[in-house]
């Protein structure tokens, strides 16, 4: 039997280095005669994960294939070795298929009502009482994950509102979760939140509108939380270009943007689950997933925390092993310890990827 072996500090166990072997792609704890030595020394940390990015989707919308496959190869040579992709409007199953790339976890497509998102790149619904069958849809589409659009600015008030009423909301997540599906949702404003917790939605992505309420919420709930922090900085351009129409609503995005750190560092001091995800795919370039995990650390998470919130927590959150006995061999070598310097990030010795050194 050949293989592969690498020694080094497994992270998130720490300690003394110890041997990891590798055969058809997957850890082995137990030595591998034969196997020739790739790593000898540094630190080996479970492949990392931006937990909402979108494949598929760059900044004058969707893209083809071949641009989508440019966007994941950034994302690899970051070590960002799984990617939830929440929300595409390209079929980016062909993807999946390619050994060289990270796993995708697909959300299908955004689920919105009408003139509240982005043209084009949602499935909209005139009727919000479609929305459990539109869910139905999303949850076949995909890879146990829906998103929702859970506000948006109406044009009416000339402000974020929510999409869909409270009892259409609890609907359309019970079917998900009949379907062994997830939800989450795309949320600015205050408003919307309540809704959605009290429907069991599993996660929130930005969350810029989260209350002392609303966090005790998903903190009693294990409501997840992907902030997307290097992604709100674009508040203020956003709240610039809609001004001279909606000045309510670019008051409100400037203001959610003023109070954006202090509000996560909230949600993490009261224990909320939080994971790191760039949004990339539209304002946001591929291959950032370490720029969001040095600003989860200046939110107030320790350098471990935010680490574990991009790699081995993230994975057990999203259902993926980390270096373990049967594991995909999904690994990020550093030269110095991340724990210590966030910056070592930047410099991967190697990534392997499905046993497969890149």
């Amino acid at each position: 039997m050949t293989g592969l072996h690498l020694r080094g500090v497994v992270l998130p166990d720490g300690g003394e280095p110890r041997d990891l072997w590798v055969v058809n792609g997957r850890i082995r704890t137990q030595a591998v005669p034969g196997a020739r030595t790739v790593v000898d020394g540094g630190y080996l940390v479970p492949g990392l994960v931006d937990a909402h990015c979108h494949v598929g989707l760059g900044p004058q919308g969707v893209v083809d294939l071949p641009e989508a496959v440019e966007q994941a190869l950034l994302d690899r040579s970051a070590g960002a070795l799984l990617l939830r992709d929440c929300g595409s409007p390209l079929d980016t199953r062909p993807l999946q298929e390619r050994l060289d790339l990270p796993r995708i976890i697909r959300a299908g497509r955004h689920i919105a009502r009408p003139k509240r998102y982005i043209r084009y790149l949602g499935v909209e619904i005139e009727d919000e009482q479609e929305l459990p069958s539109a869910v139905a849809e999303q949850v076949a589409a995909g890879d146990g994950w829906v998103k929702l659009v859970g506000d948006w600015i109406d044009r009416d008030t000339g402000d974020l509102a929510p999409l869909w009423s409270d009892d259409v909301l609890a609907r359309a997540i019970e079917v998900a979760h009949r379907g062994g599906a997830r939800v989450t949702a795309h949320v600015f404003g205050e408003d919307a939140l309540p809704g959605l917790l009290a429907a069991g939605i599993d996660c929130v992505e930005h969350g810029t509108g989260l209350t002392d309420d609303t966090i005790a919420t998903m903190a009693a709930a294990g409501t997840a939380l992907v902030p997307t922090l290097i992604n709100i900085e674009n508040f203020p351009d956003i709240a610039a270009a809609g001004a001279e129409k909606f000045p309510a609503y670019a008051a409100h995005m400037r203001h959610l943007h003023a109070r954006n750190k202090a509000t996560i560092a909230a949600a993490v001091e009261a224990g909320v689950p939080v994971f790191a995800g760039t949004d990339a795919g539209g304002g946001i370039r591929h291959g950032r997933i370490v720029d969001e995990i040095q600003a989860l650390h200046e939110v107030g998470m320790s350098r471990h925390d935010a680490l574990a919130a991009a790699s081995w927590a993230a994975r057990a959150w999203l259902g993926f092993p980390s270096l373990v006995e049967g594991a995909a061999a999904d690994v990020v070598v550093y030269d110095e310890d991340p724990r210590e310097d966030l910056g070592a990030l930047r410099h991967p010795s190697l990534v392997m990827l499905r046993g497969r050194i890149h």
